[in-house]
């Protein structure tokens, strides 16, 4: 019989009722493709019921709207509702979400819309600005207005910088930033860290720092331009105590911009820029990549002449992210390779958003008895 495993207090772990509704996909049997196992999260004692409570009838615009404790808690109960079998306990029965999608996507609109029915909610999905009134110059005021009586929380992704601010000016219900032009994309990176914190579930452990042993960070990309990599960026800053240095790869002059360069002398990681990942490659522990820019009204393919493929120099236990779509700096040679943590990252989005959602509705109670929460 197999034993119970105990948690940071000593006591046995709840036994849950196993995921048999969202059960992730394994990779095919000849591959070394990264699954982190999510109940690793769970051990270190129950998760702070008072920390997730702060989000209720929140709206998420930036990584600034968290701050670490907040990012561990959420990352958490994402493993929590991974691995147990949540679909019985319909724990959005009744909420109406919105996701207004002005500008393309695959994984996030969808990841949000699974996260949502499989939580028993119901979704009002606009794919497309061409099917809204802004095809007949609506303003994205009036539409938050409509959208007020129309739903009950409304994720948006736009190609302007300032749609929140437009979209704010009517809007009552709470919003989510699913990306908005060169902005930010905060639940993006909630979801990369769920992965990375499932990957090595020490980093999540408030620790001295130690610069020398710490991982070093390699970005490759343009976090100025480029919303996923920066809010990537600025959520690794909570948890800088892990990282020795931090490398953003780019043949831009300035790929960061003021802002984000006074974030990272803030944190006192040491810090570098490099024009070639082939310079720094085998020292880096975790790459973040992305090529994709929206940059005026048009995407861009950034930094292509950087790539990674399967010849590579990478560190024998070094893991790949990317926030996906992917162009040629990513071969597709690495996806069978145990470095493929980007599959996991973007499979790990449903539960992440899950977590975010349960939250802002504090739809807590609904969850069974017995579940480690304090």
């Amino acid at each position: 019989m197999k034993k119970k495993s105990a948690n940071s207090s000593g006591q046995p772990a709840p036994i849950l009722p196993a995921n048999q509704s969202t059960k992730p996909l394994e990779p095919p049997e000849d591959a070394q493709t990264l699954r982190p196992d999510p109940r690793e999260l769970l051990g270190s004692g129950p998760i702070d019921l008072g920390t997730l409570k702060k989000l209720v009838n929140k709206s998420v615009l930036s990584v600034k709207d968290f701050d670490r404790k907040t990012v561990v808690e959420l990352c958490r109960f994402a493993a929590l509702l991974e691995v147990m079998e949540i679909a019985p306990y319909h724990l959005l029965d009744g909420k109406i979400l919105i996701t207004a999608f002005f500008e393309a996507s695959t994984r996030t609109r969808t990841s949000f819309e699974s996260a949502t029915l499989r939580l028993d909610g119901k979704i009002i999905s606009i794919p497309d600005a061409a099917i809204t009134g802004v095809k007949k110059g609506e303003s994205l005021g009036d539409i938050g207005e409509m959208f007020n009586a129309y739903g009950d929380l409304v994720i948006i992704r736009h190609t302007e910088t300032d749609a929140l601010e437009r979209i704010l000016r009517n809007l009552r219900i709470p919003l989510i930033n699913a990306g908005n032009g060169s902005g930010e994309h905060p639940t993006q990176a909630l979801a990369d860290w769920y992965a990375l914190l499932k990957w090595t579930p020490a980093l999540a452990a408030k620790k001295p720092q130690k610069r020398n042993g710490g991982l070093h960070l390699g970005i490759m990309g343009t976090p100025g331009n480029m919303r996923a990599v920066k809010s990537f960026l600025l959520m690794s800053l909570l948890f800088e105590e892990n990282f020795r240095r931090i490398t953003v790869v780019s043949e831009m002059a300035d790929p960061l911009g003021p802002e984000l360069r006074e974030e990272i002398e803030r944190a006192g990681i040491e810090f570098s820029e490099s024009n070639s990942i082939q310079e720094i490659v085998s020292d880096l522990d975790v790459i973040y990549m992305n090529s994709i820019a929206f940059l005026g009204d048009s995407y861009r393919s950034l930094d292509s002449q950087n790539k990674l493929d399967k010849a590579s120099p990478l560190k024998k236990n070094a893991v790949i992210m990317h926030p996906l779509a992917r162009l040629g700096e990513l071969d597709t040679n690495l996806d069978d390779t145990r470095h493929n943590l980007y599959f996991a990252q973007a499979h790990g989005a449903v539960f992440a958003r899950q977590a975010l959602l349960i939250a802002i509705f504090d739809r807590f109670e609904r969850l069974p008895e017995g579940i480690p929460l304090k």
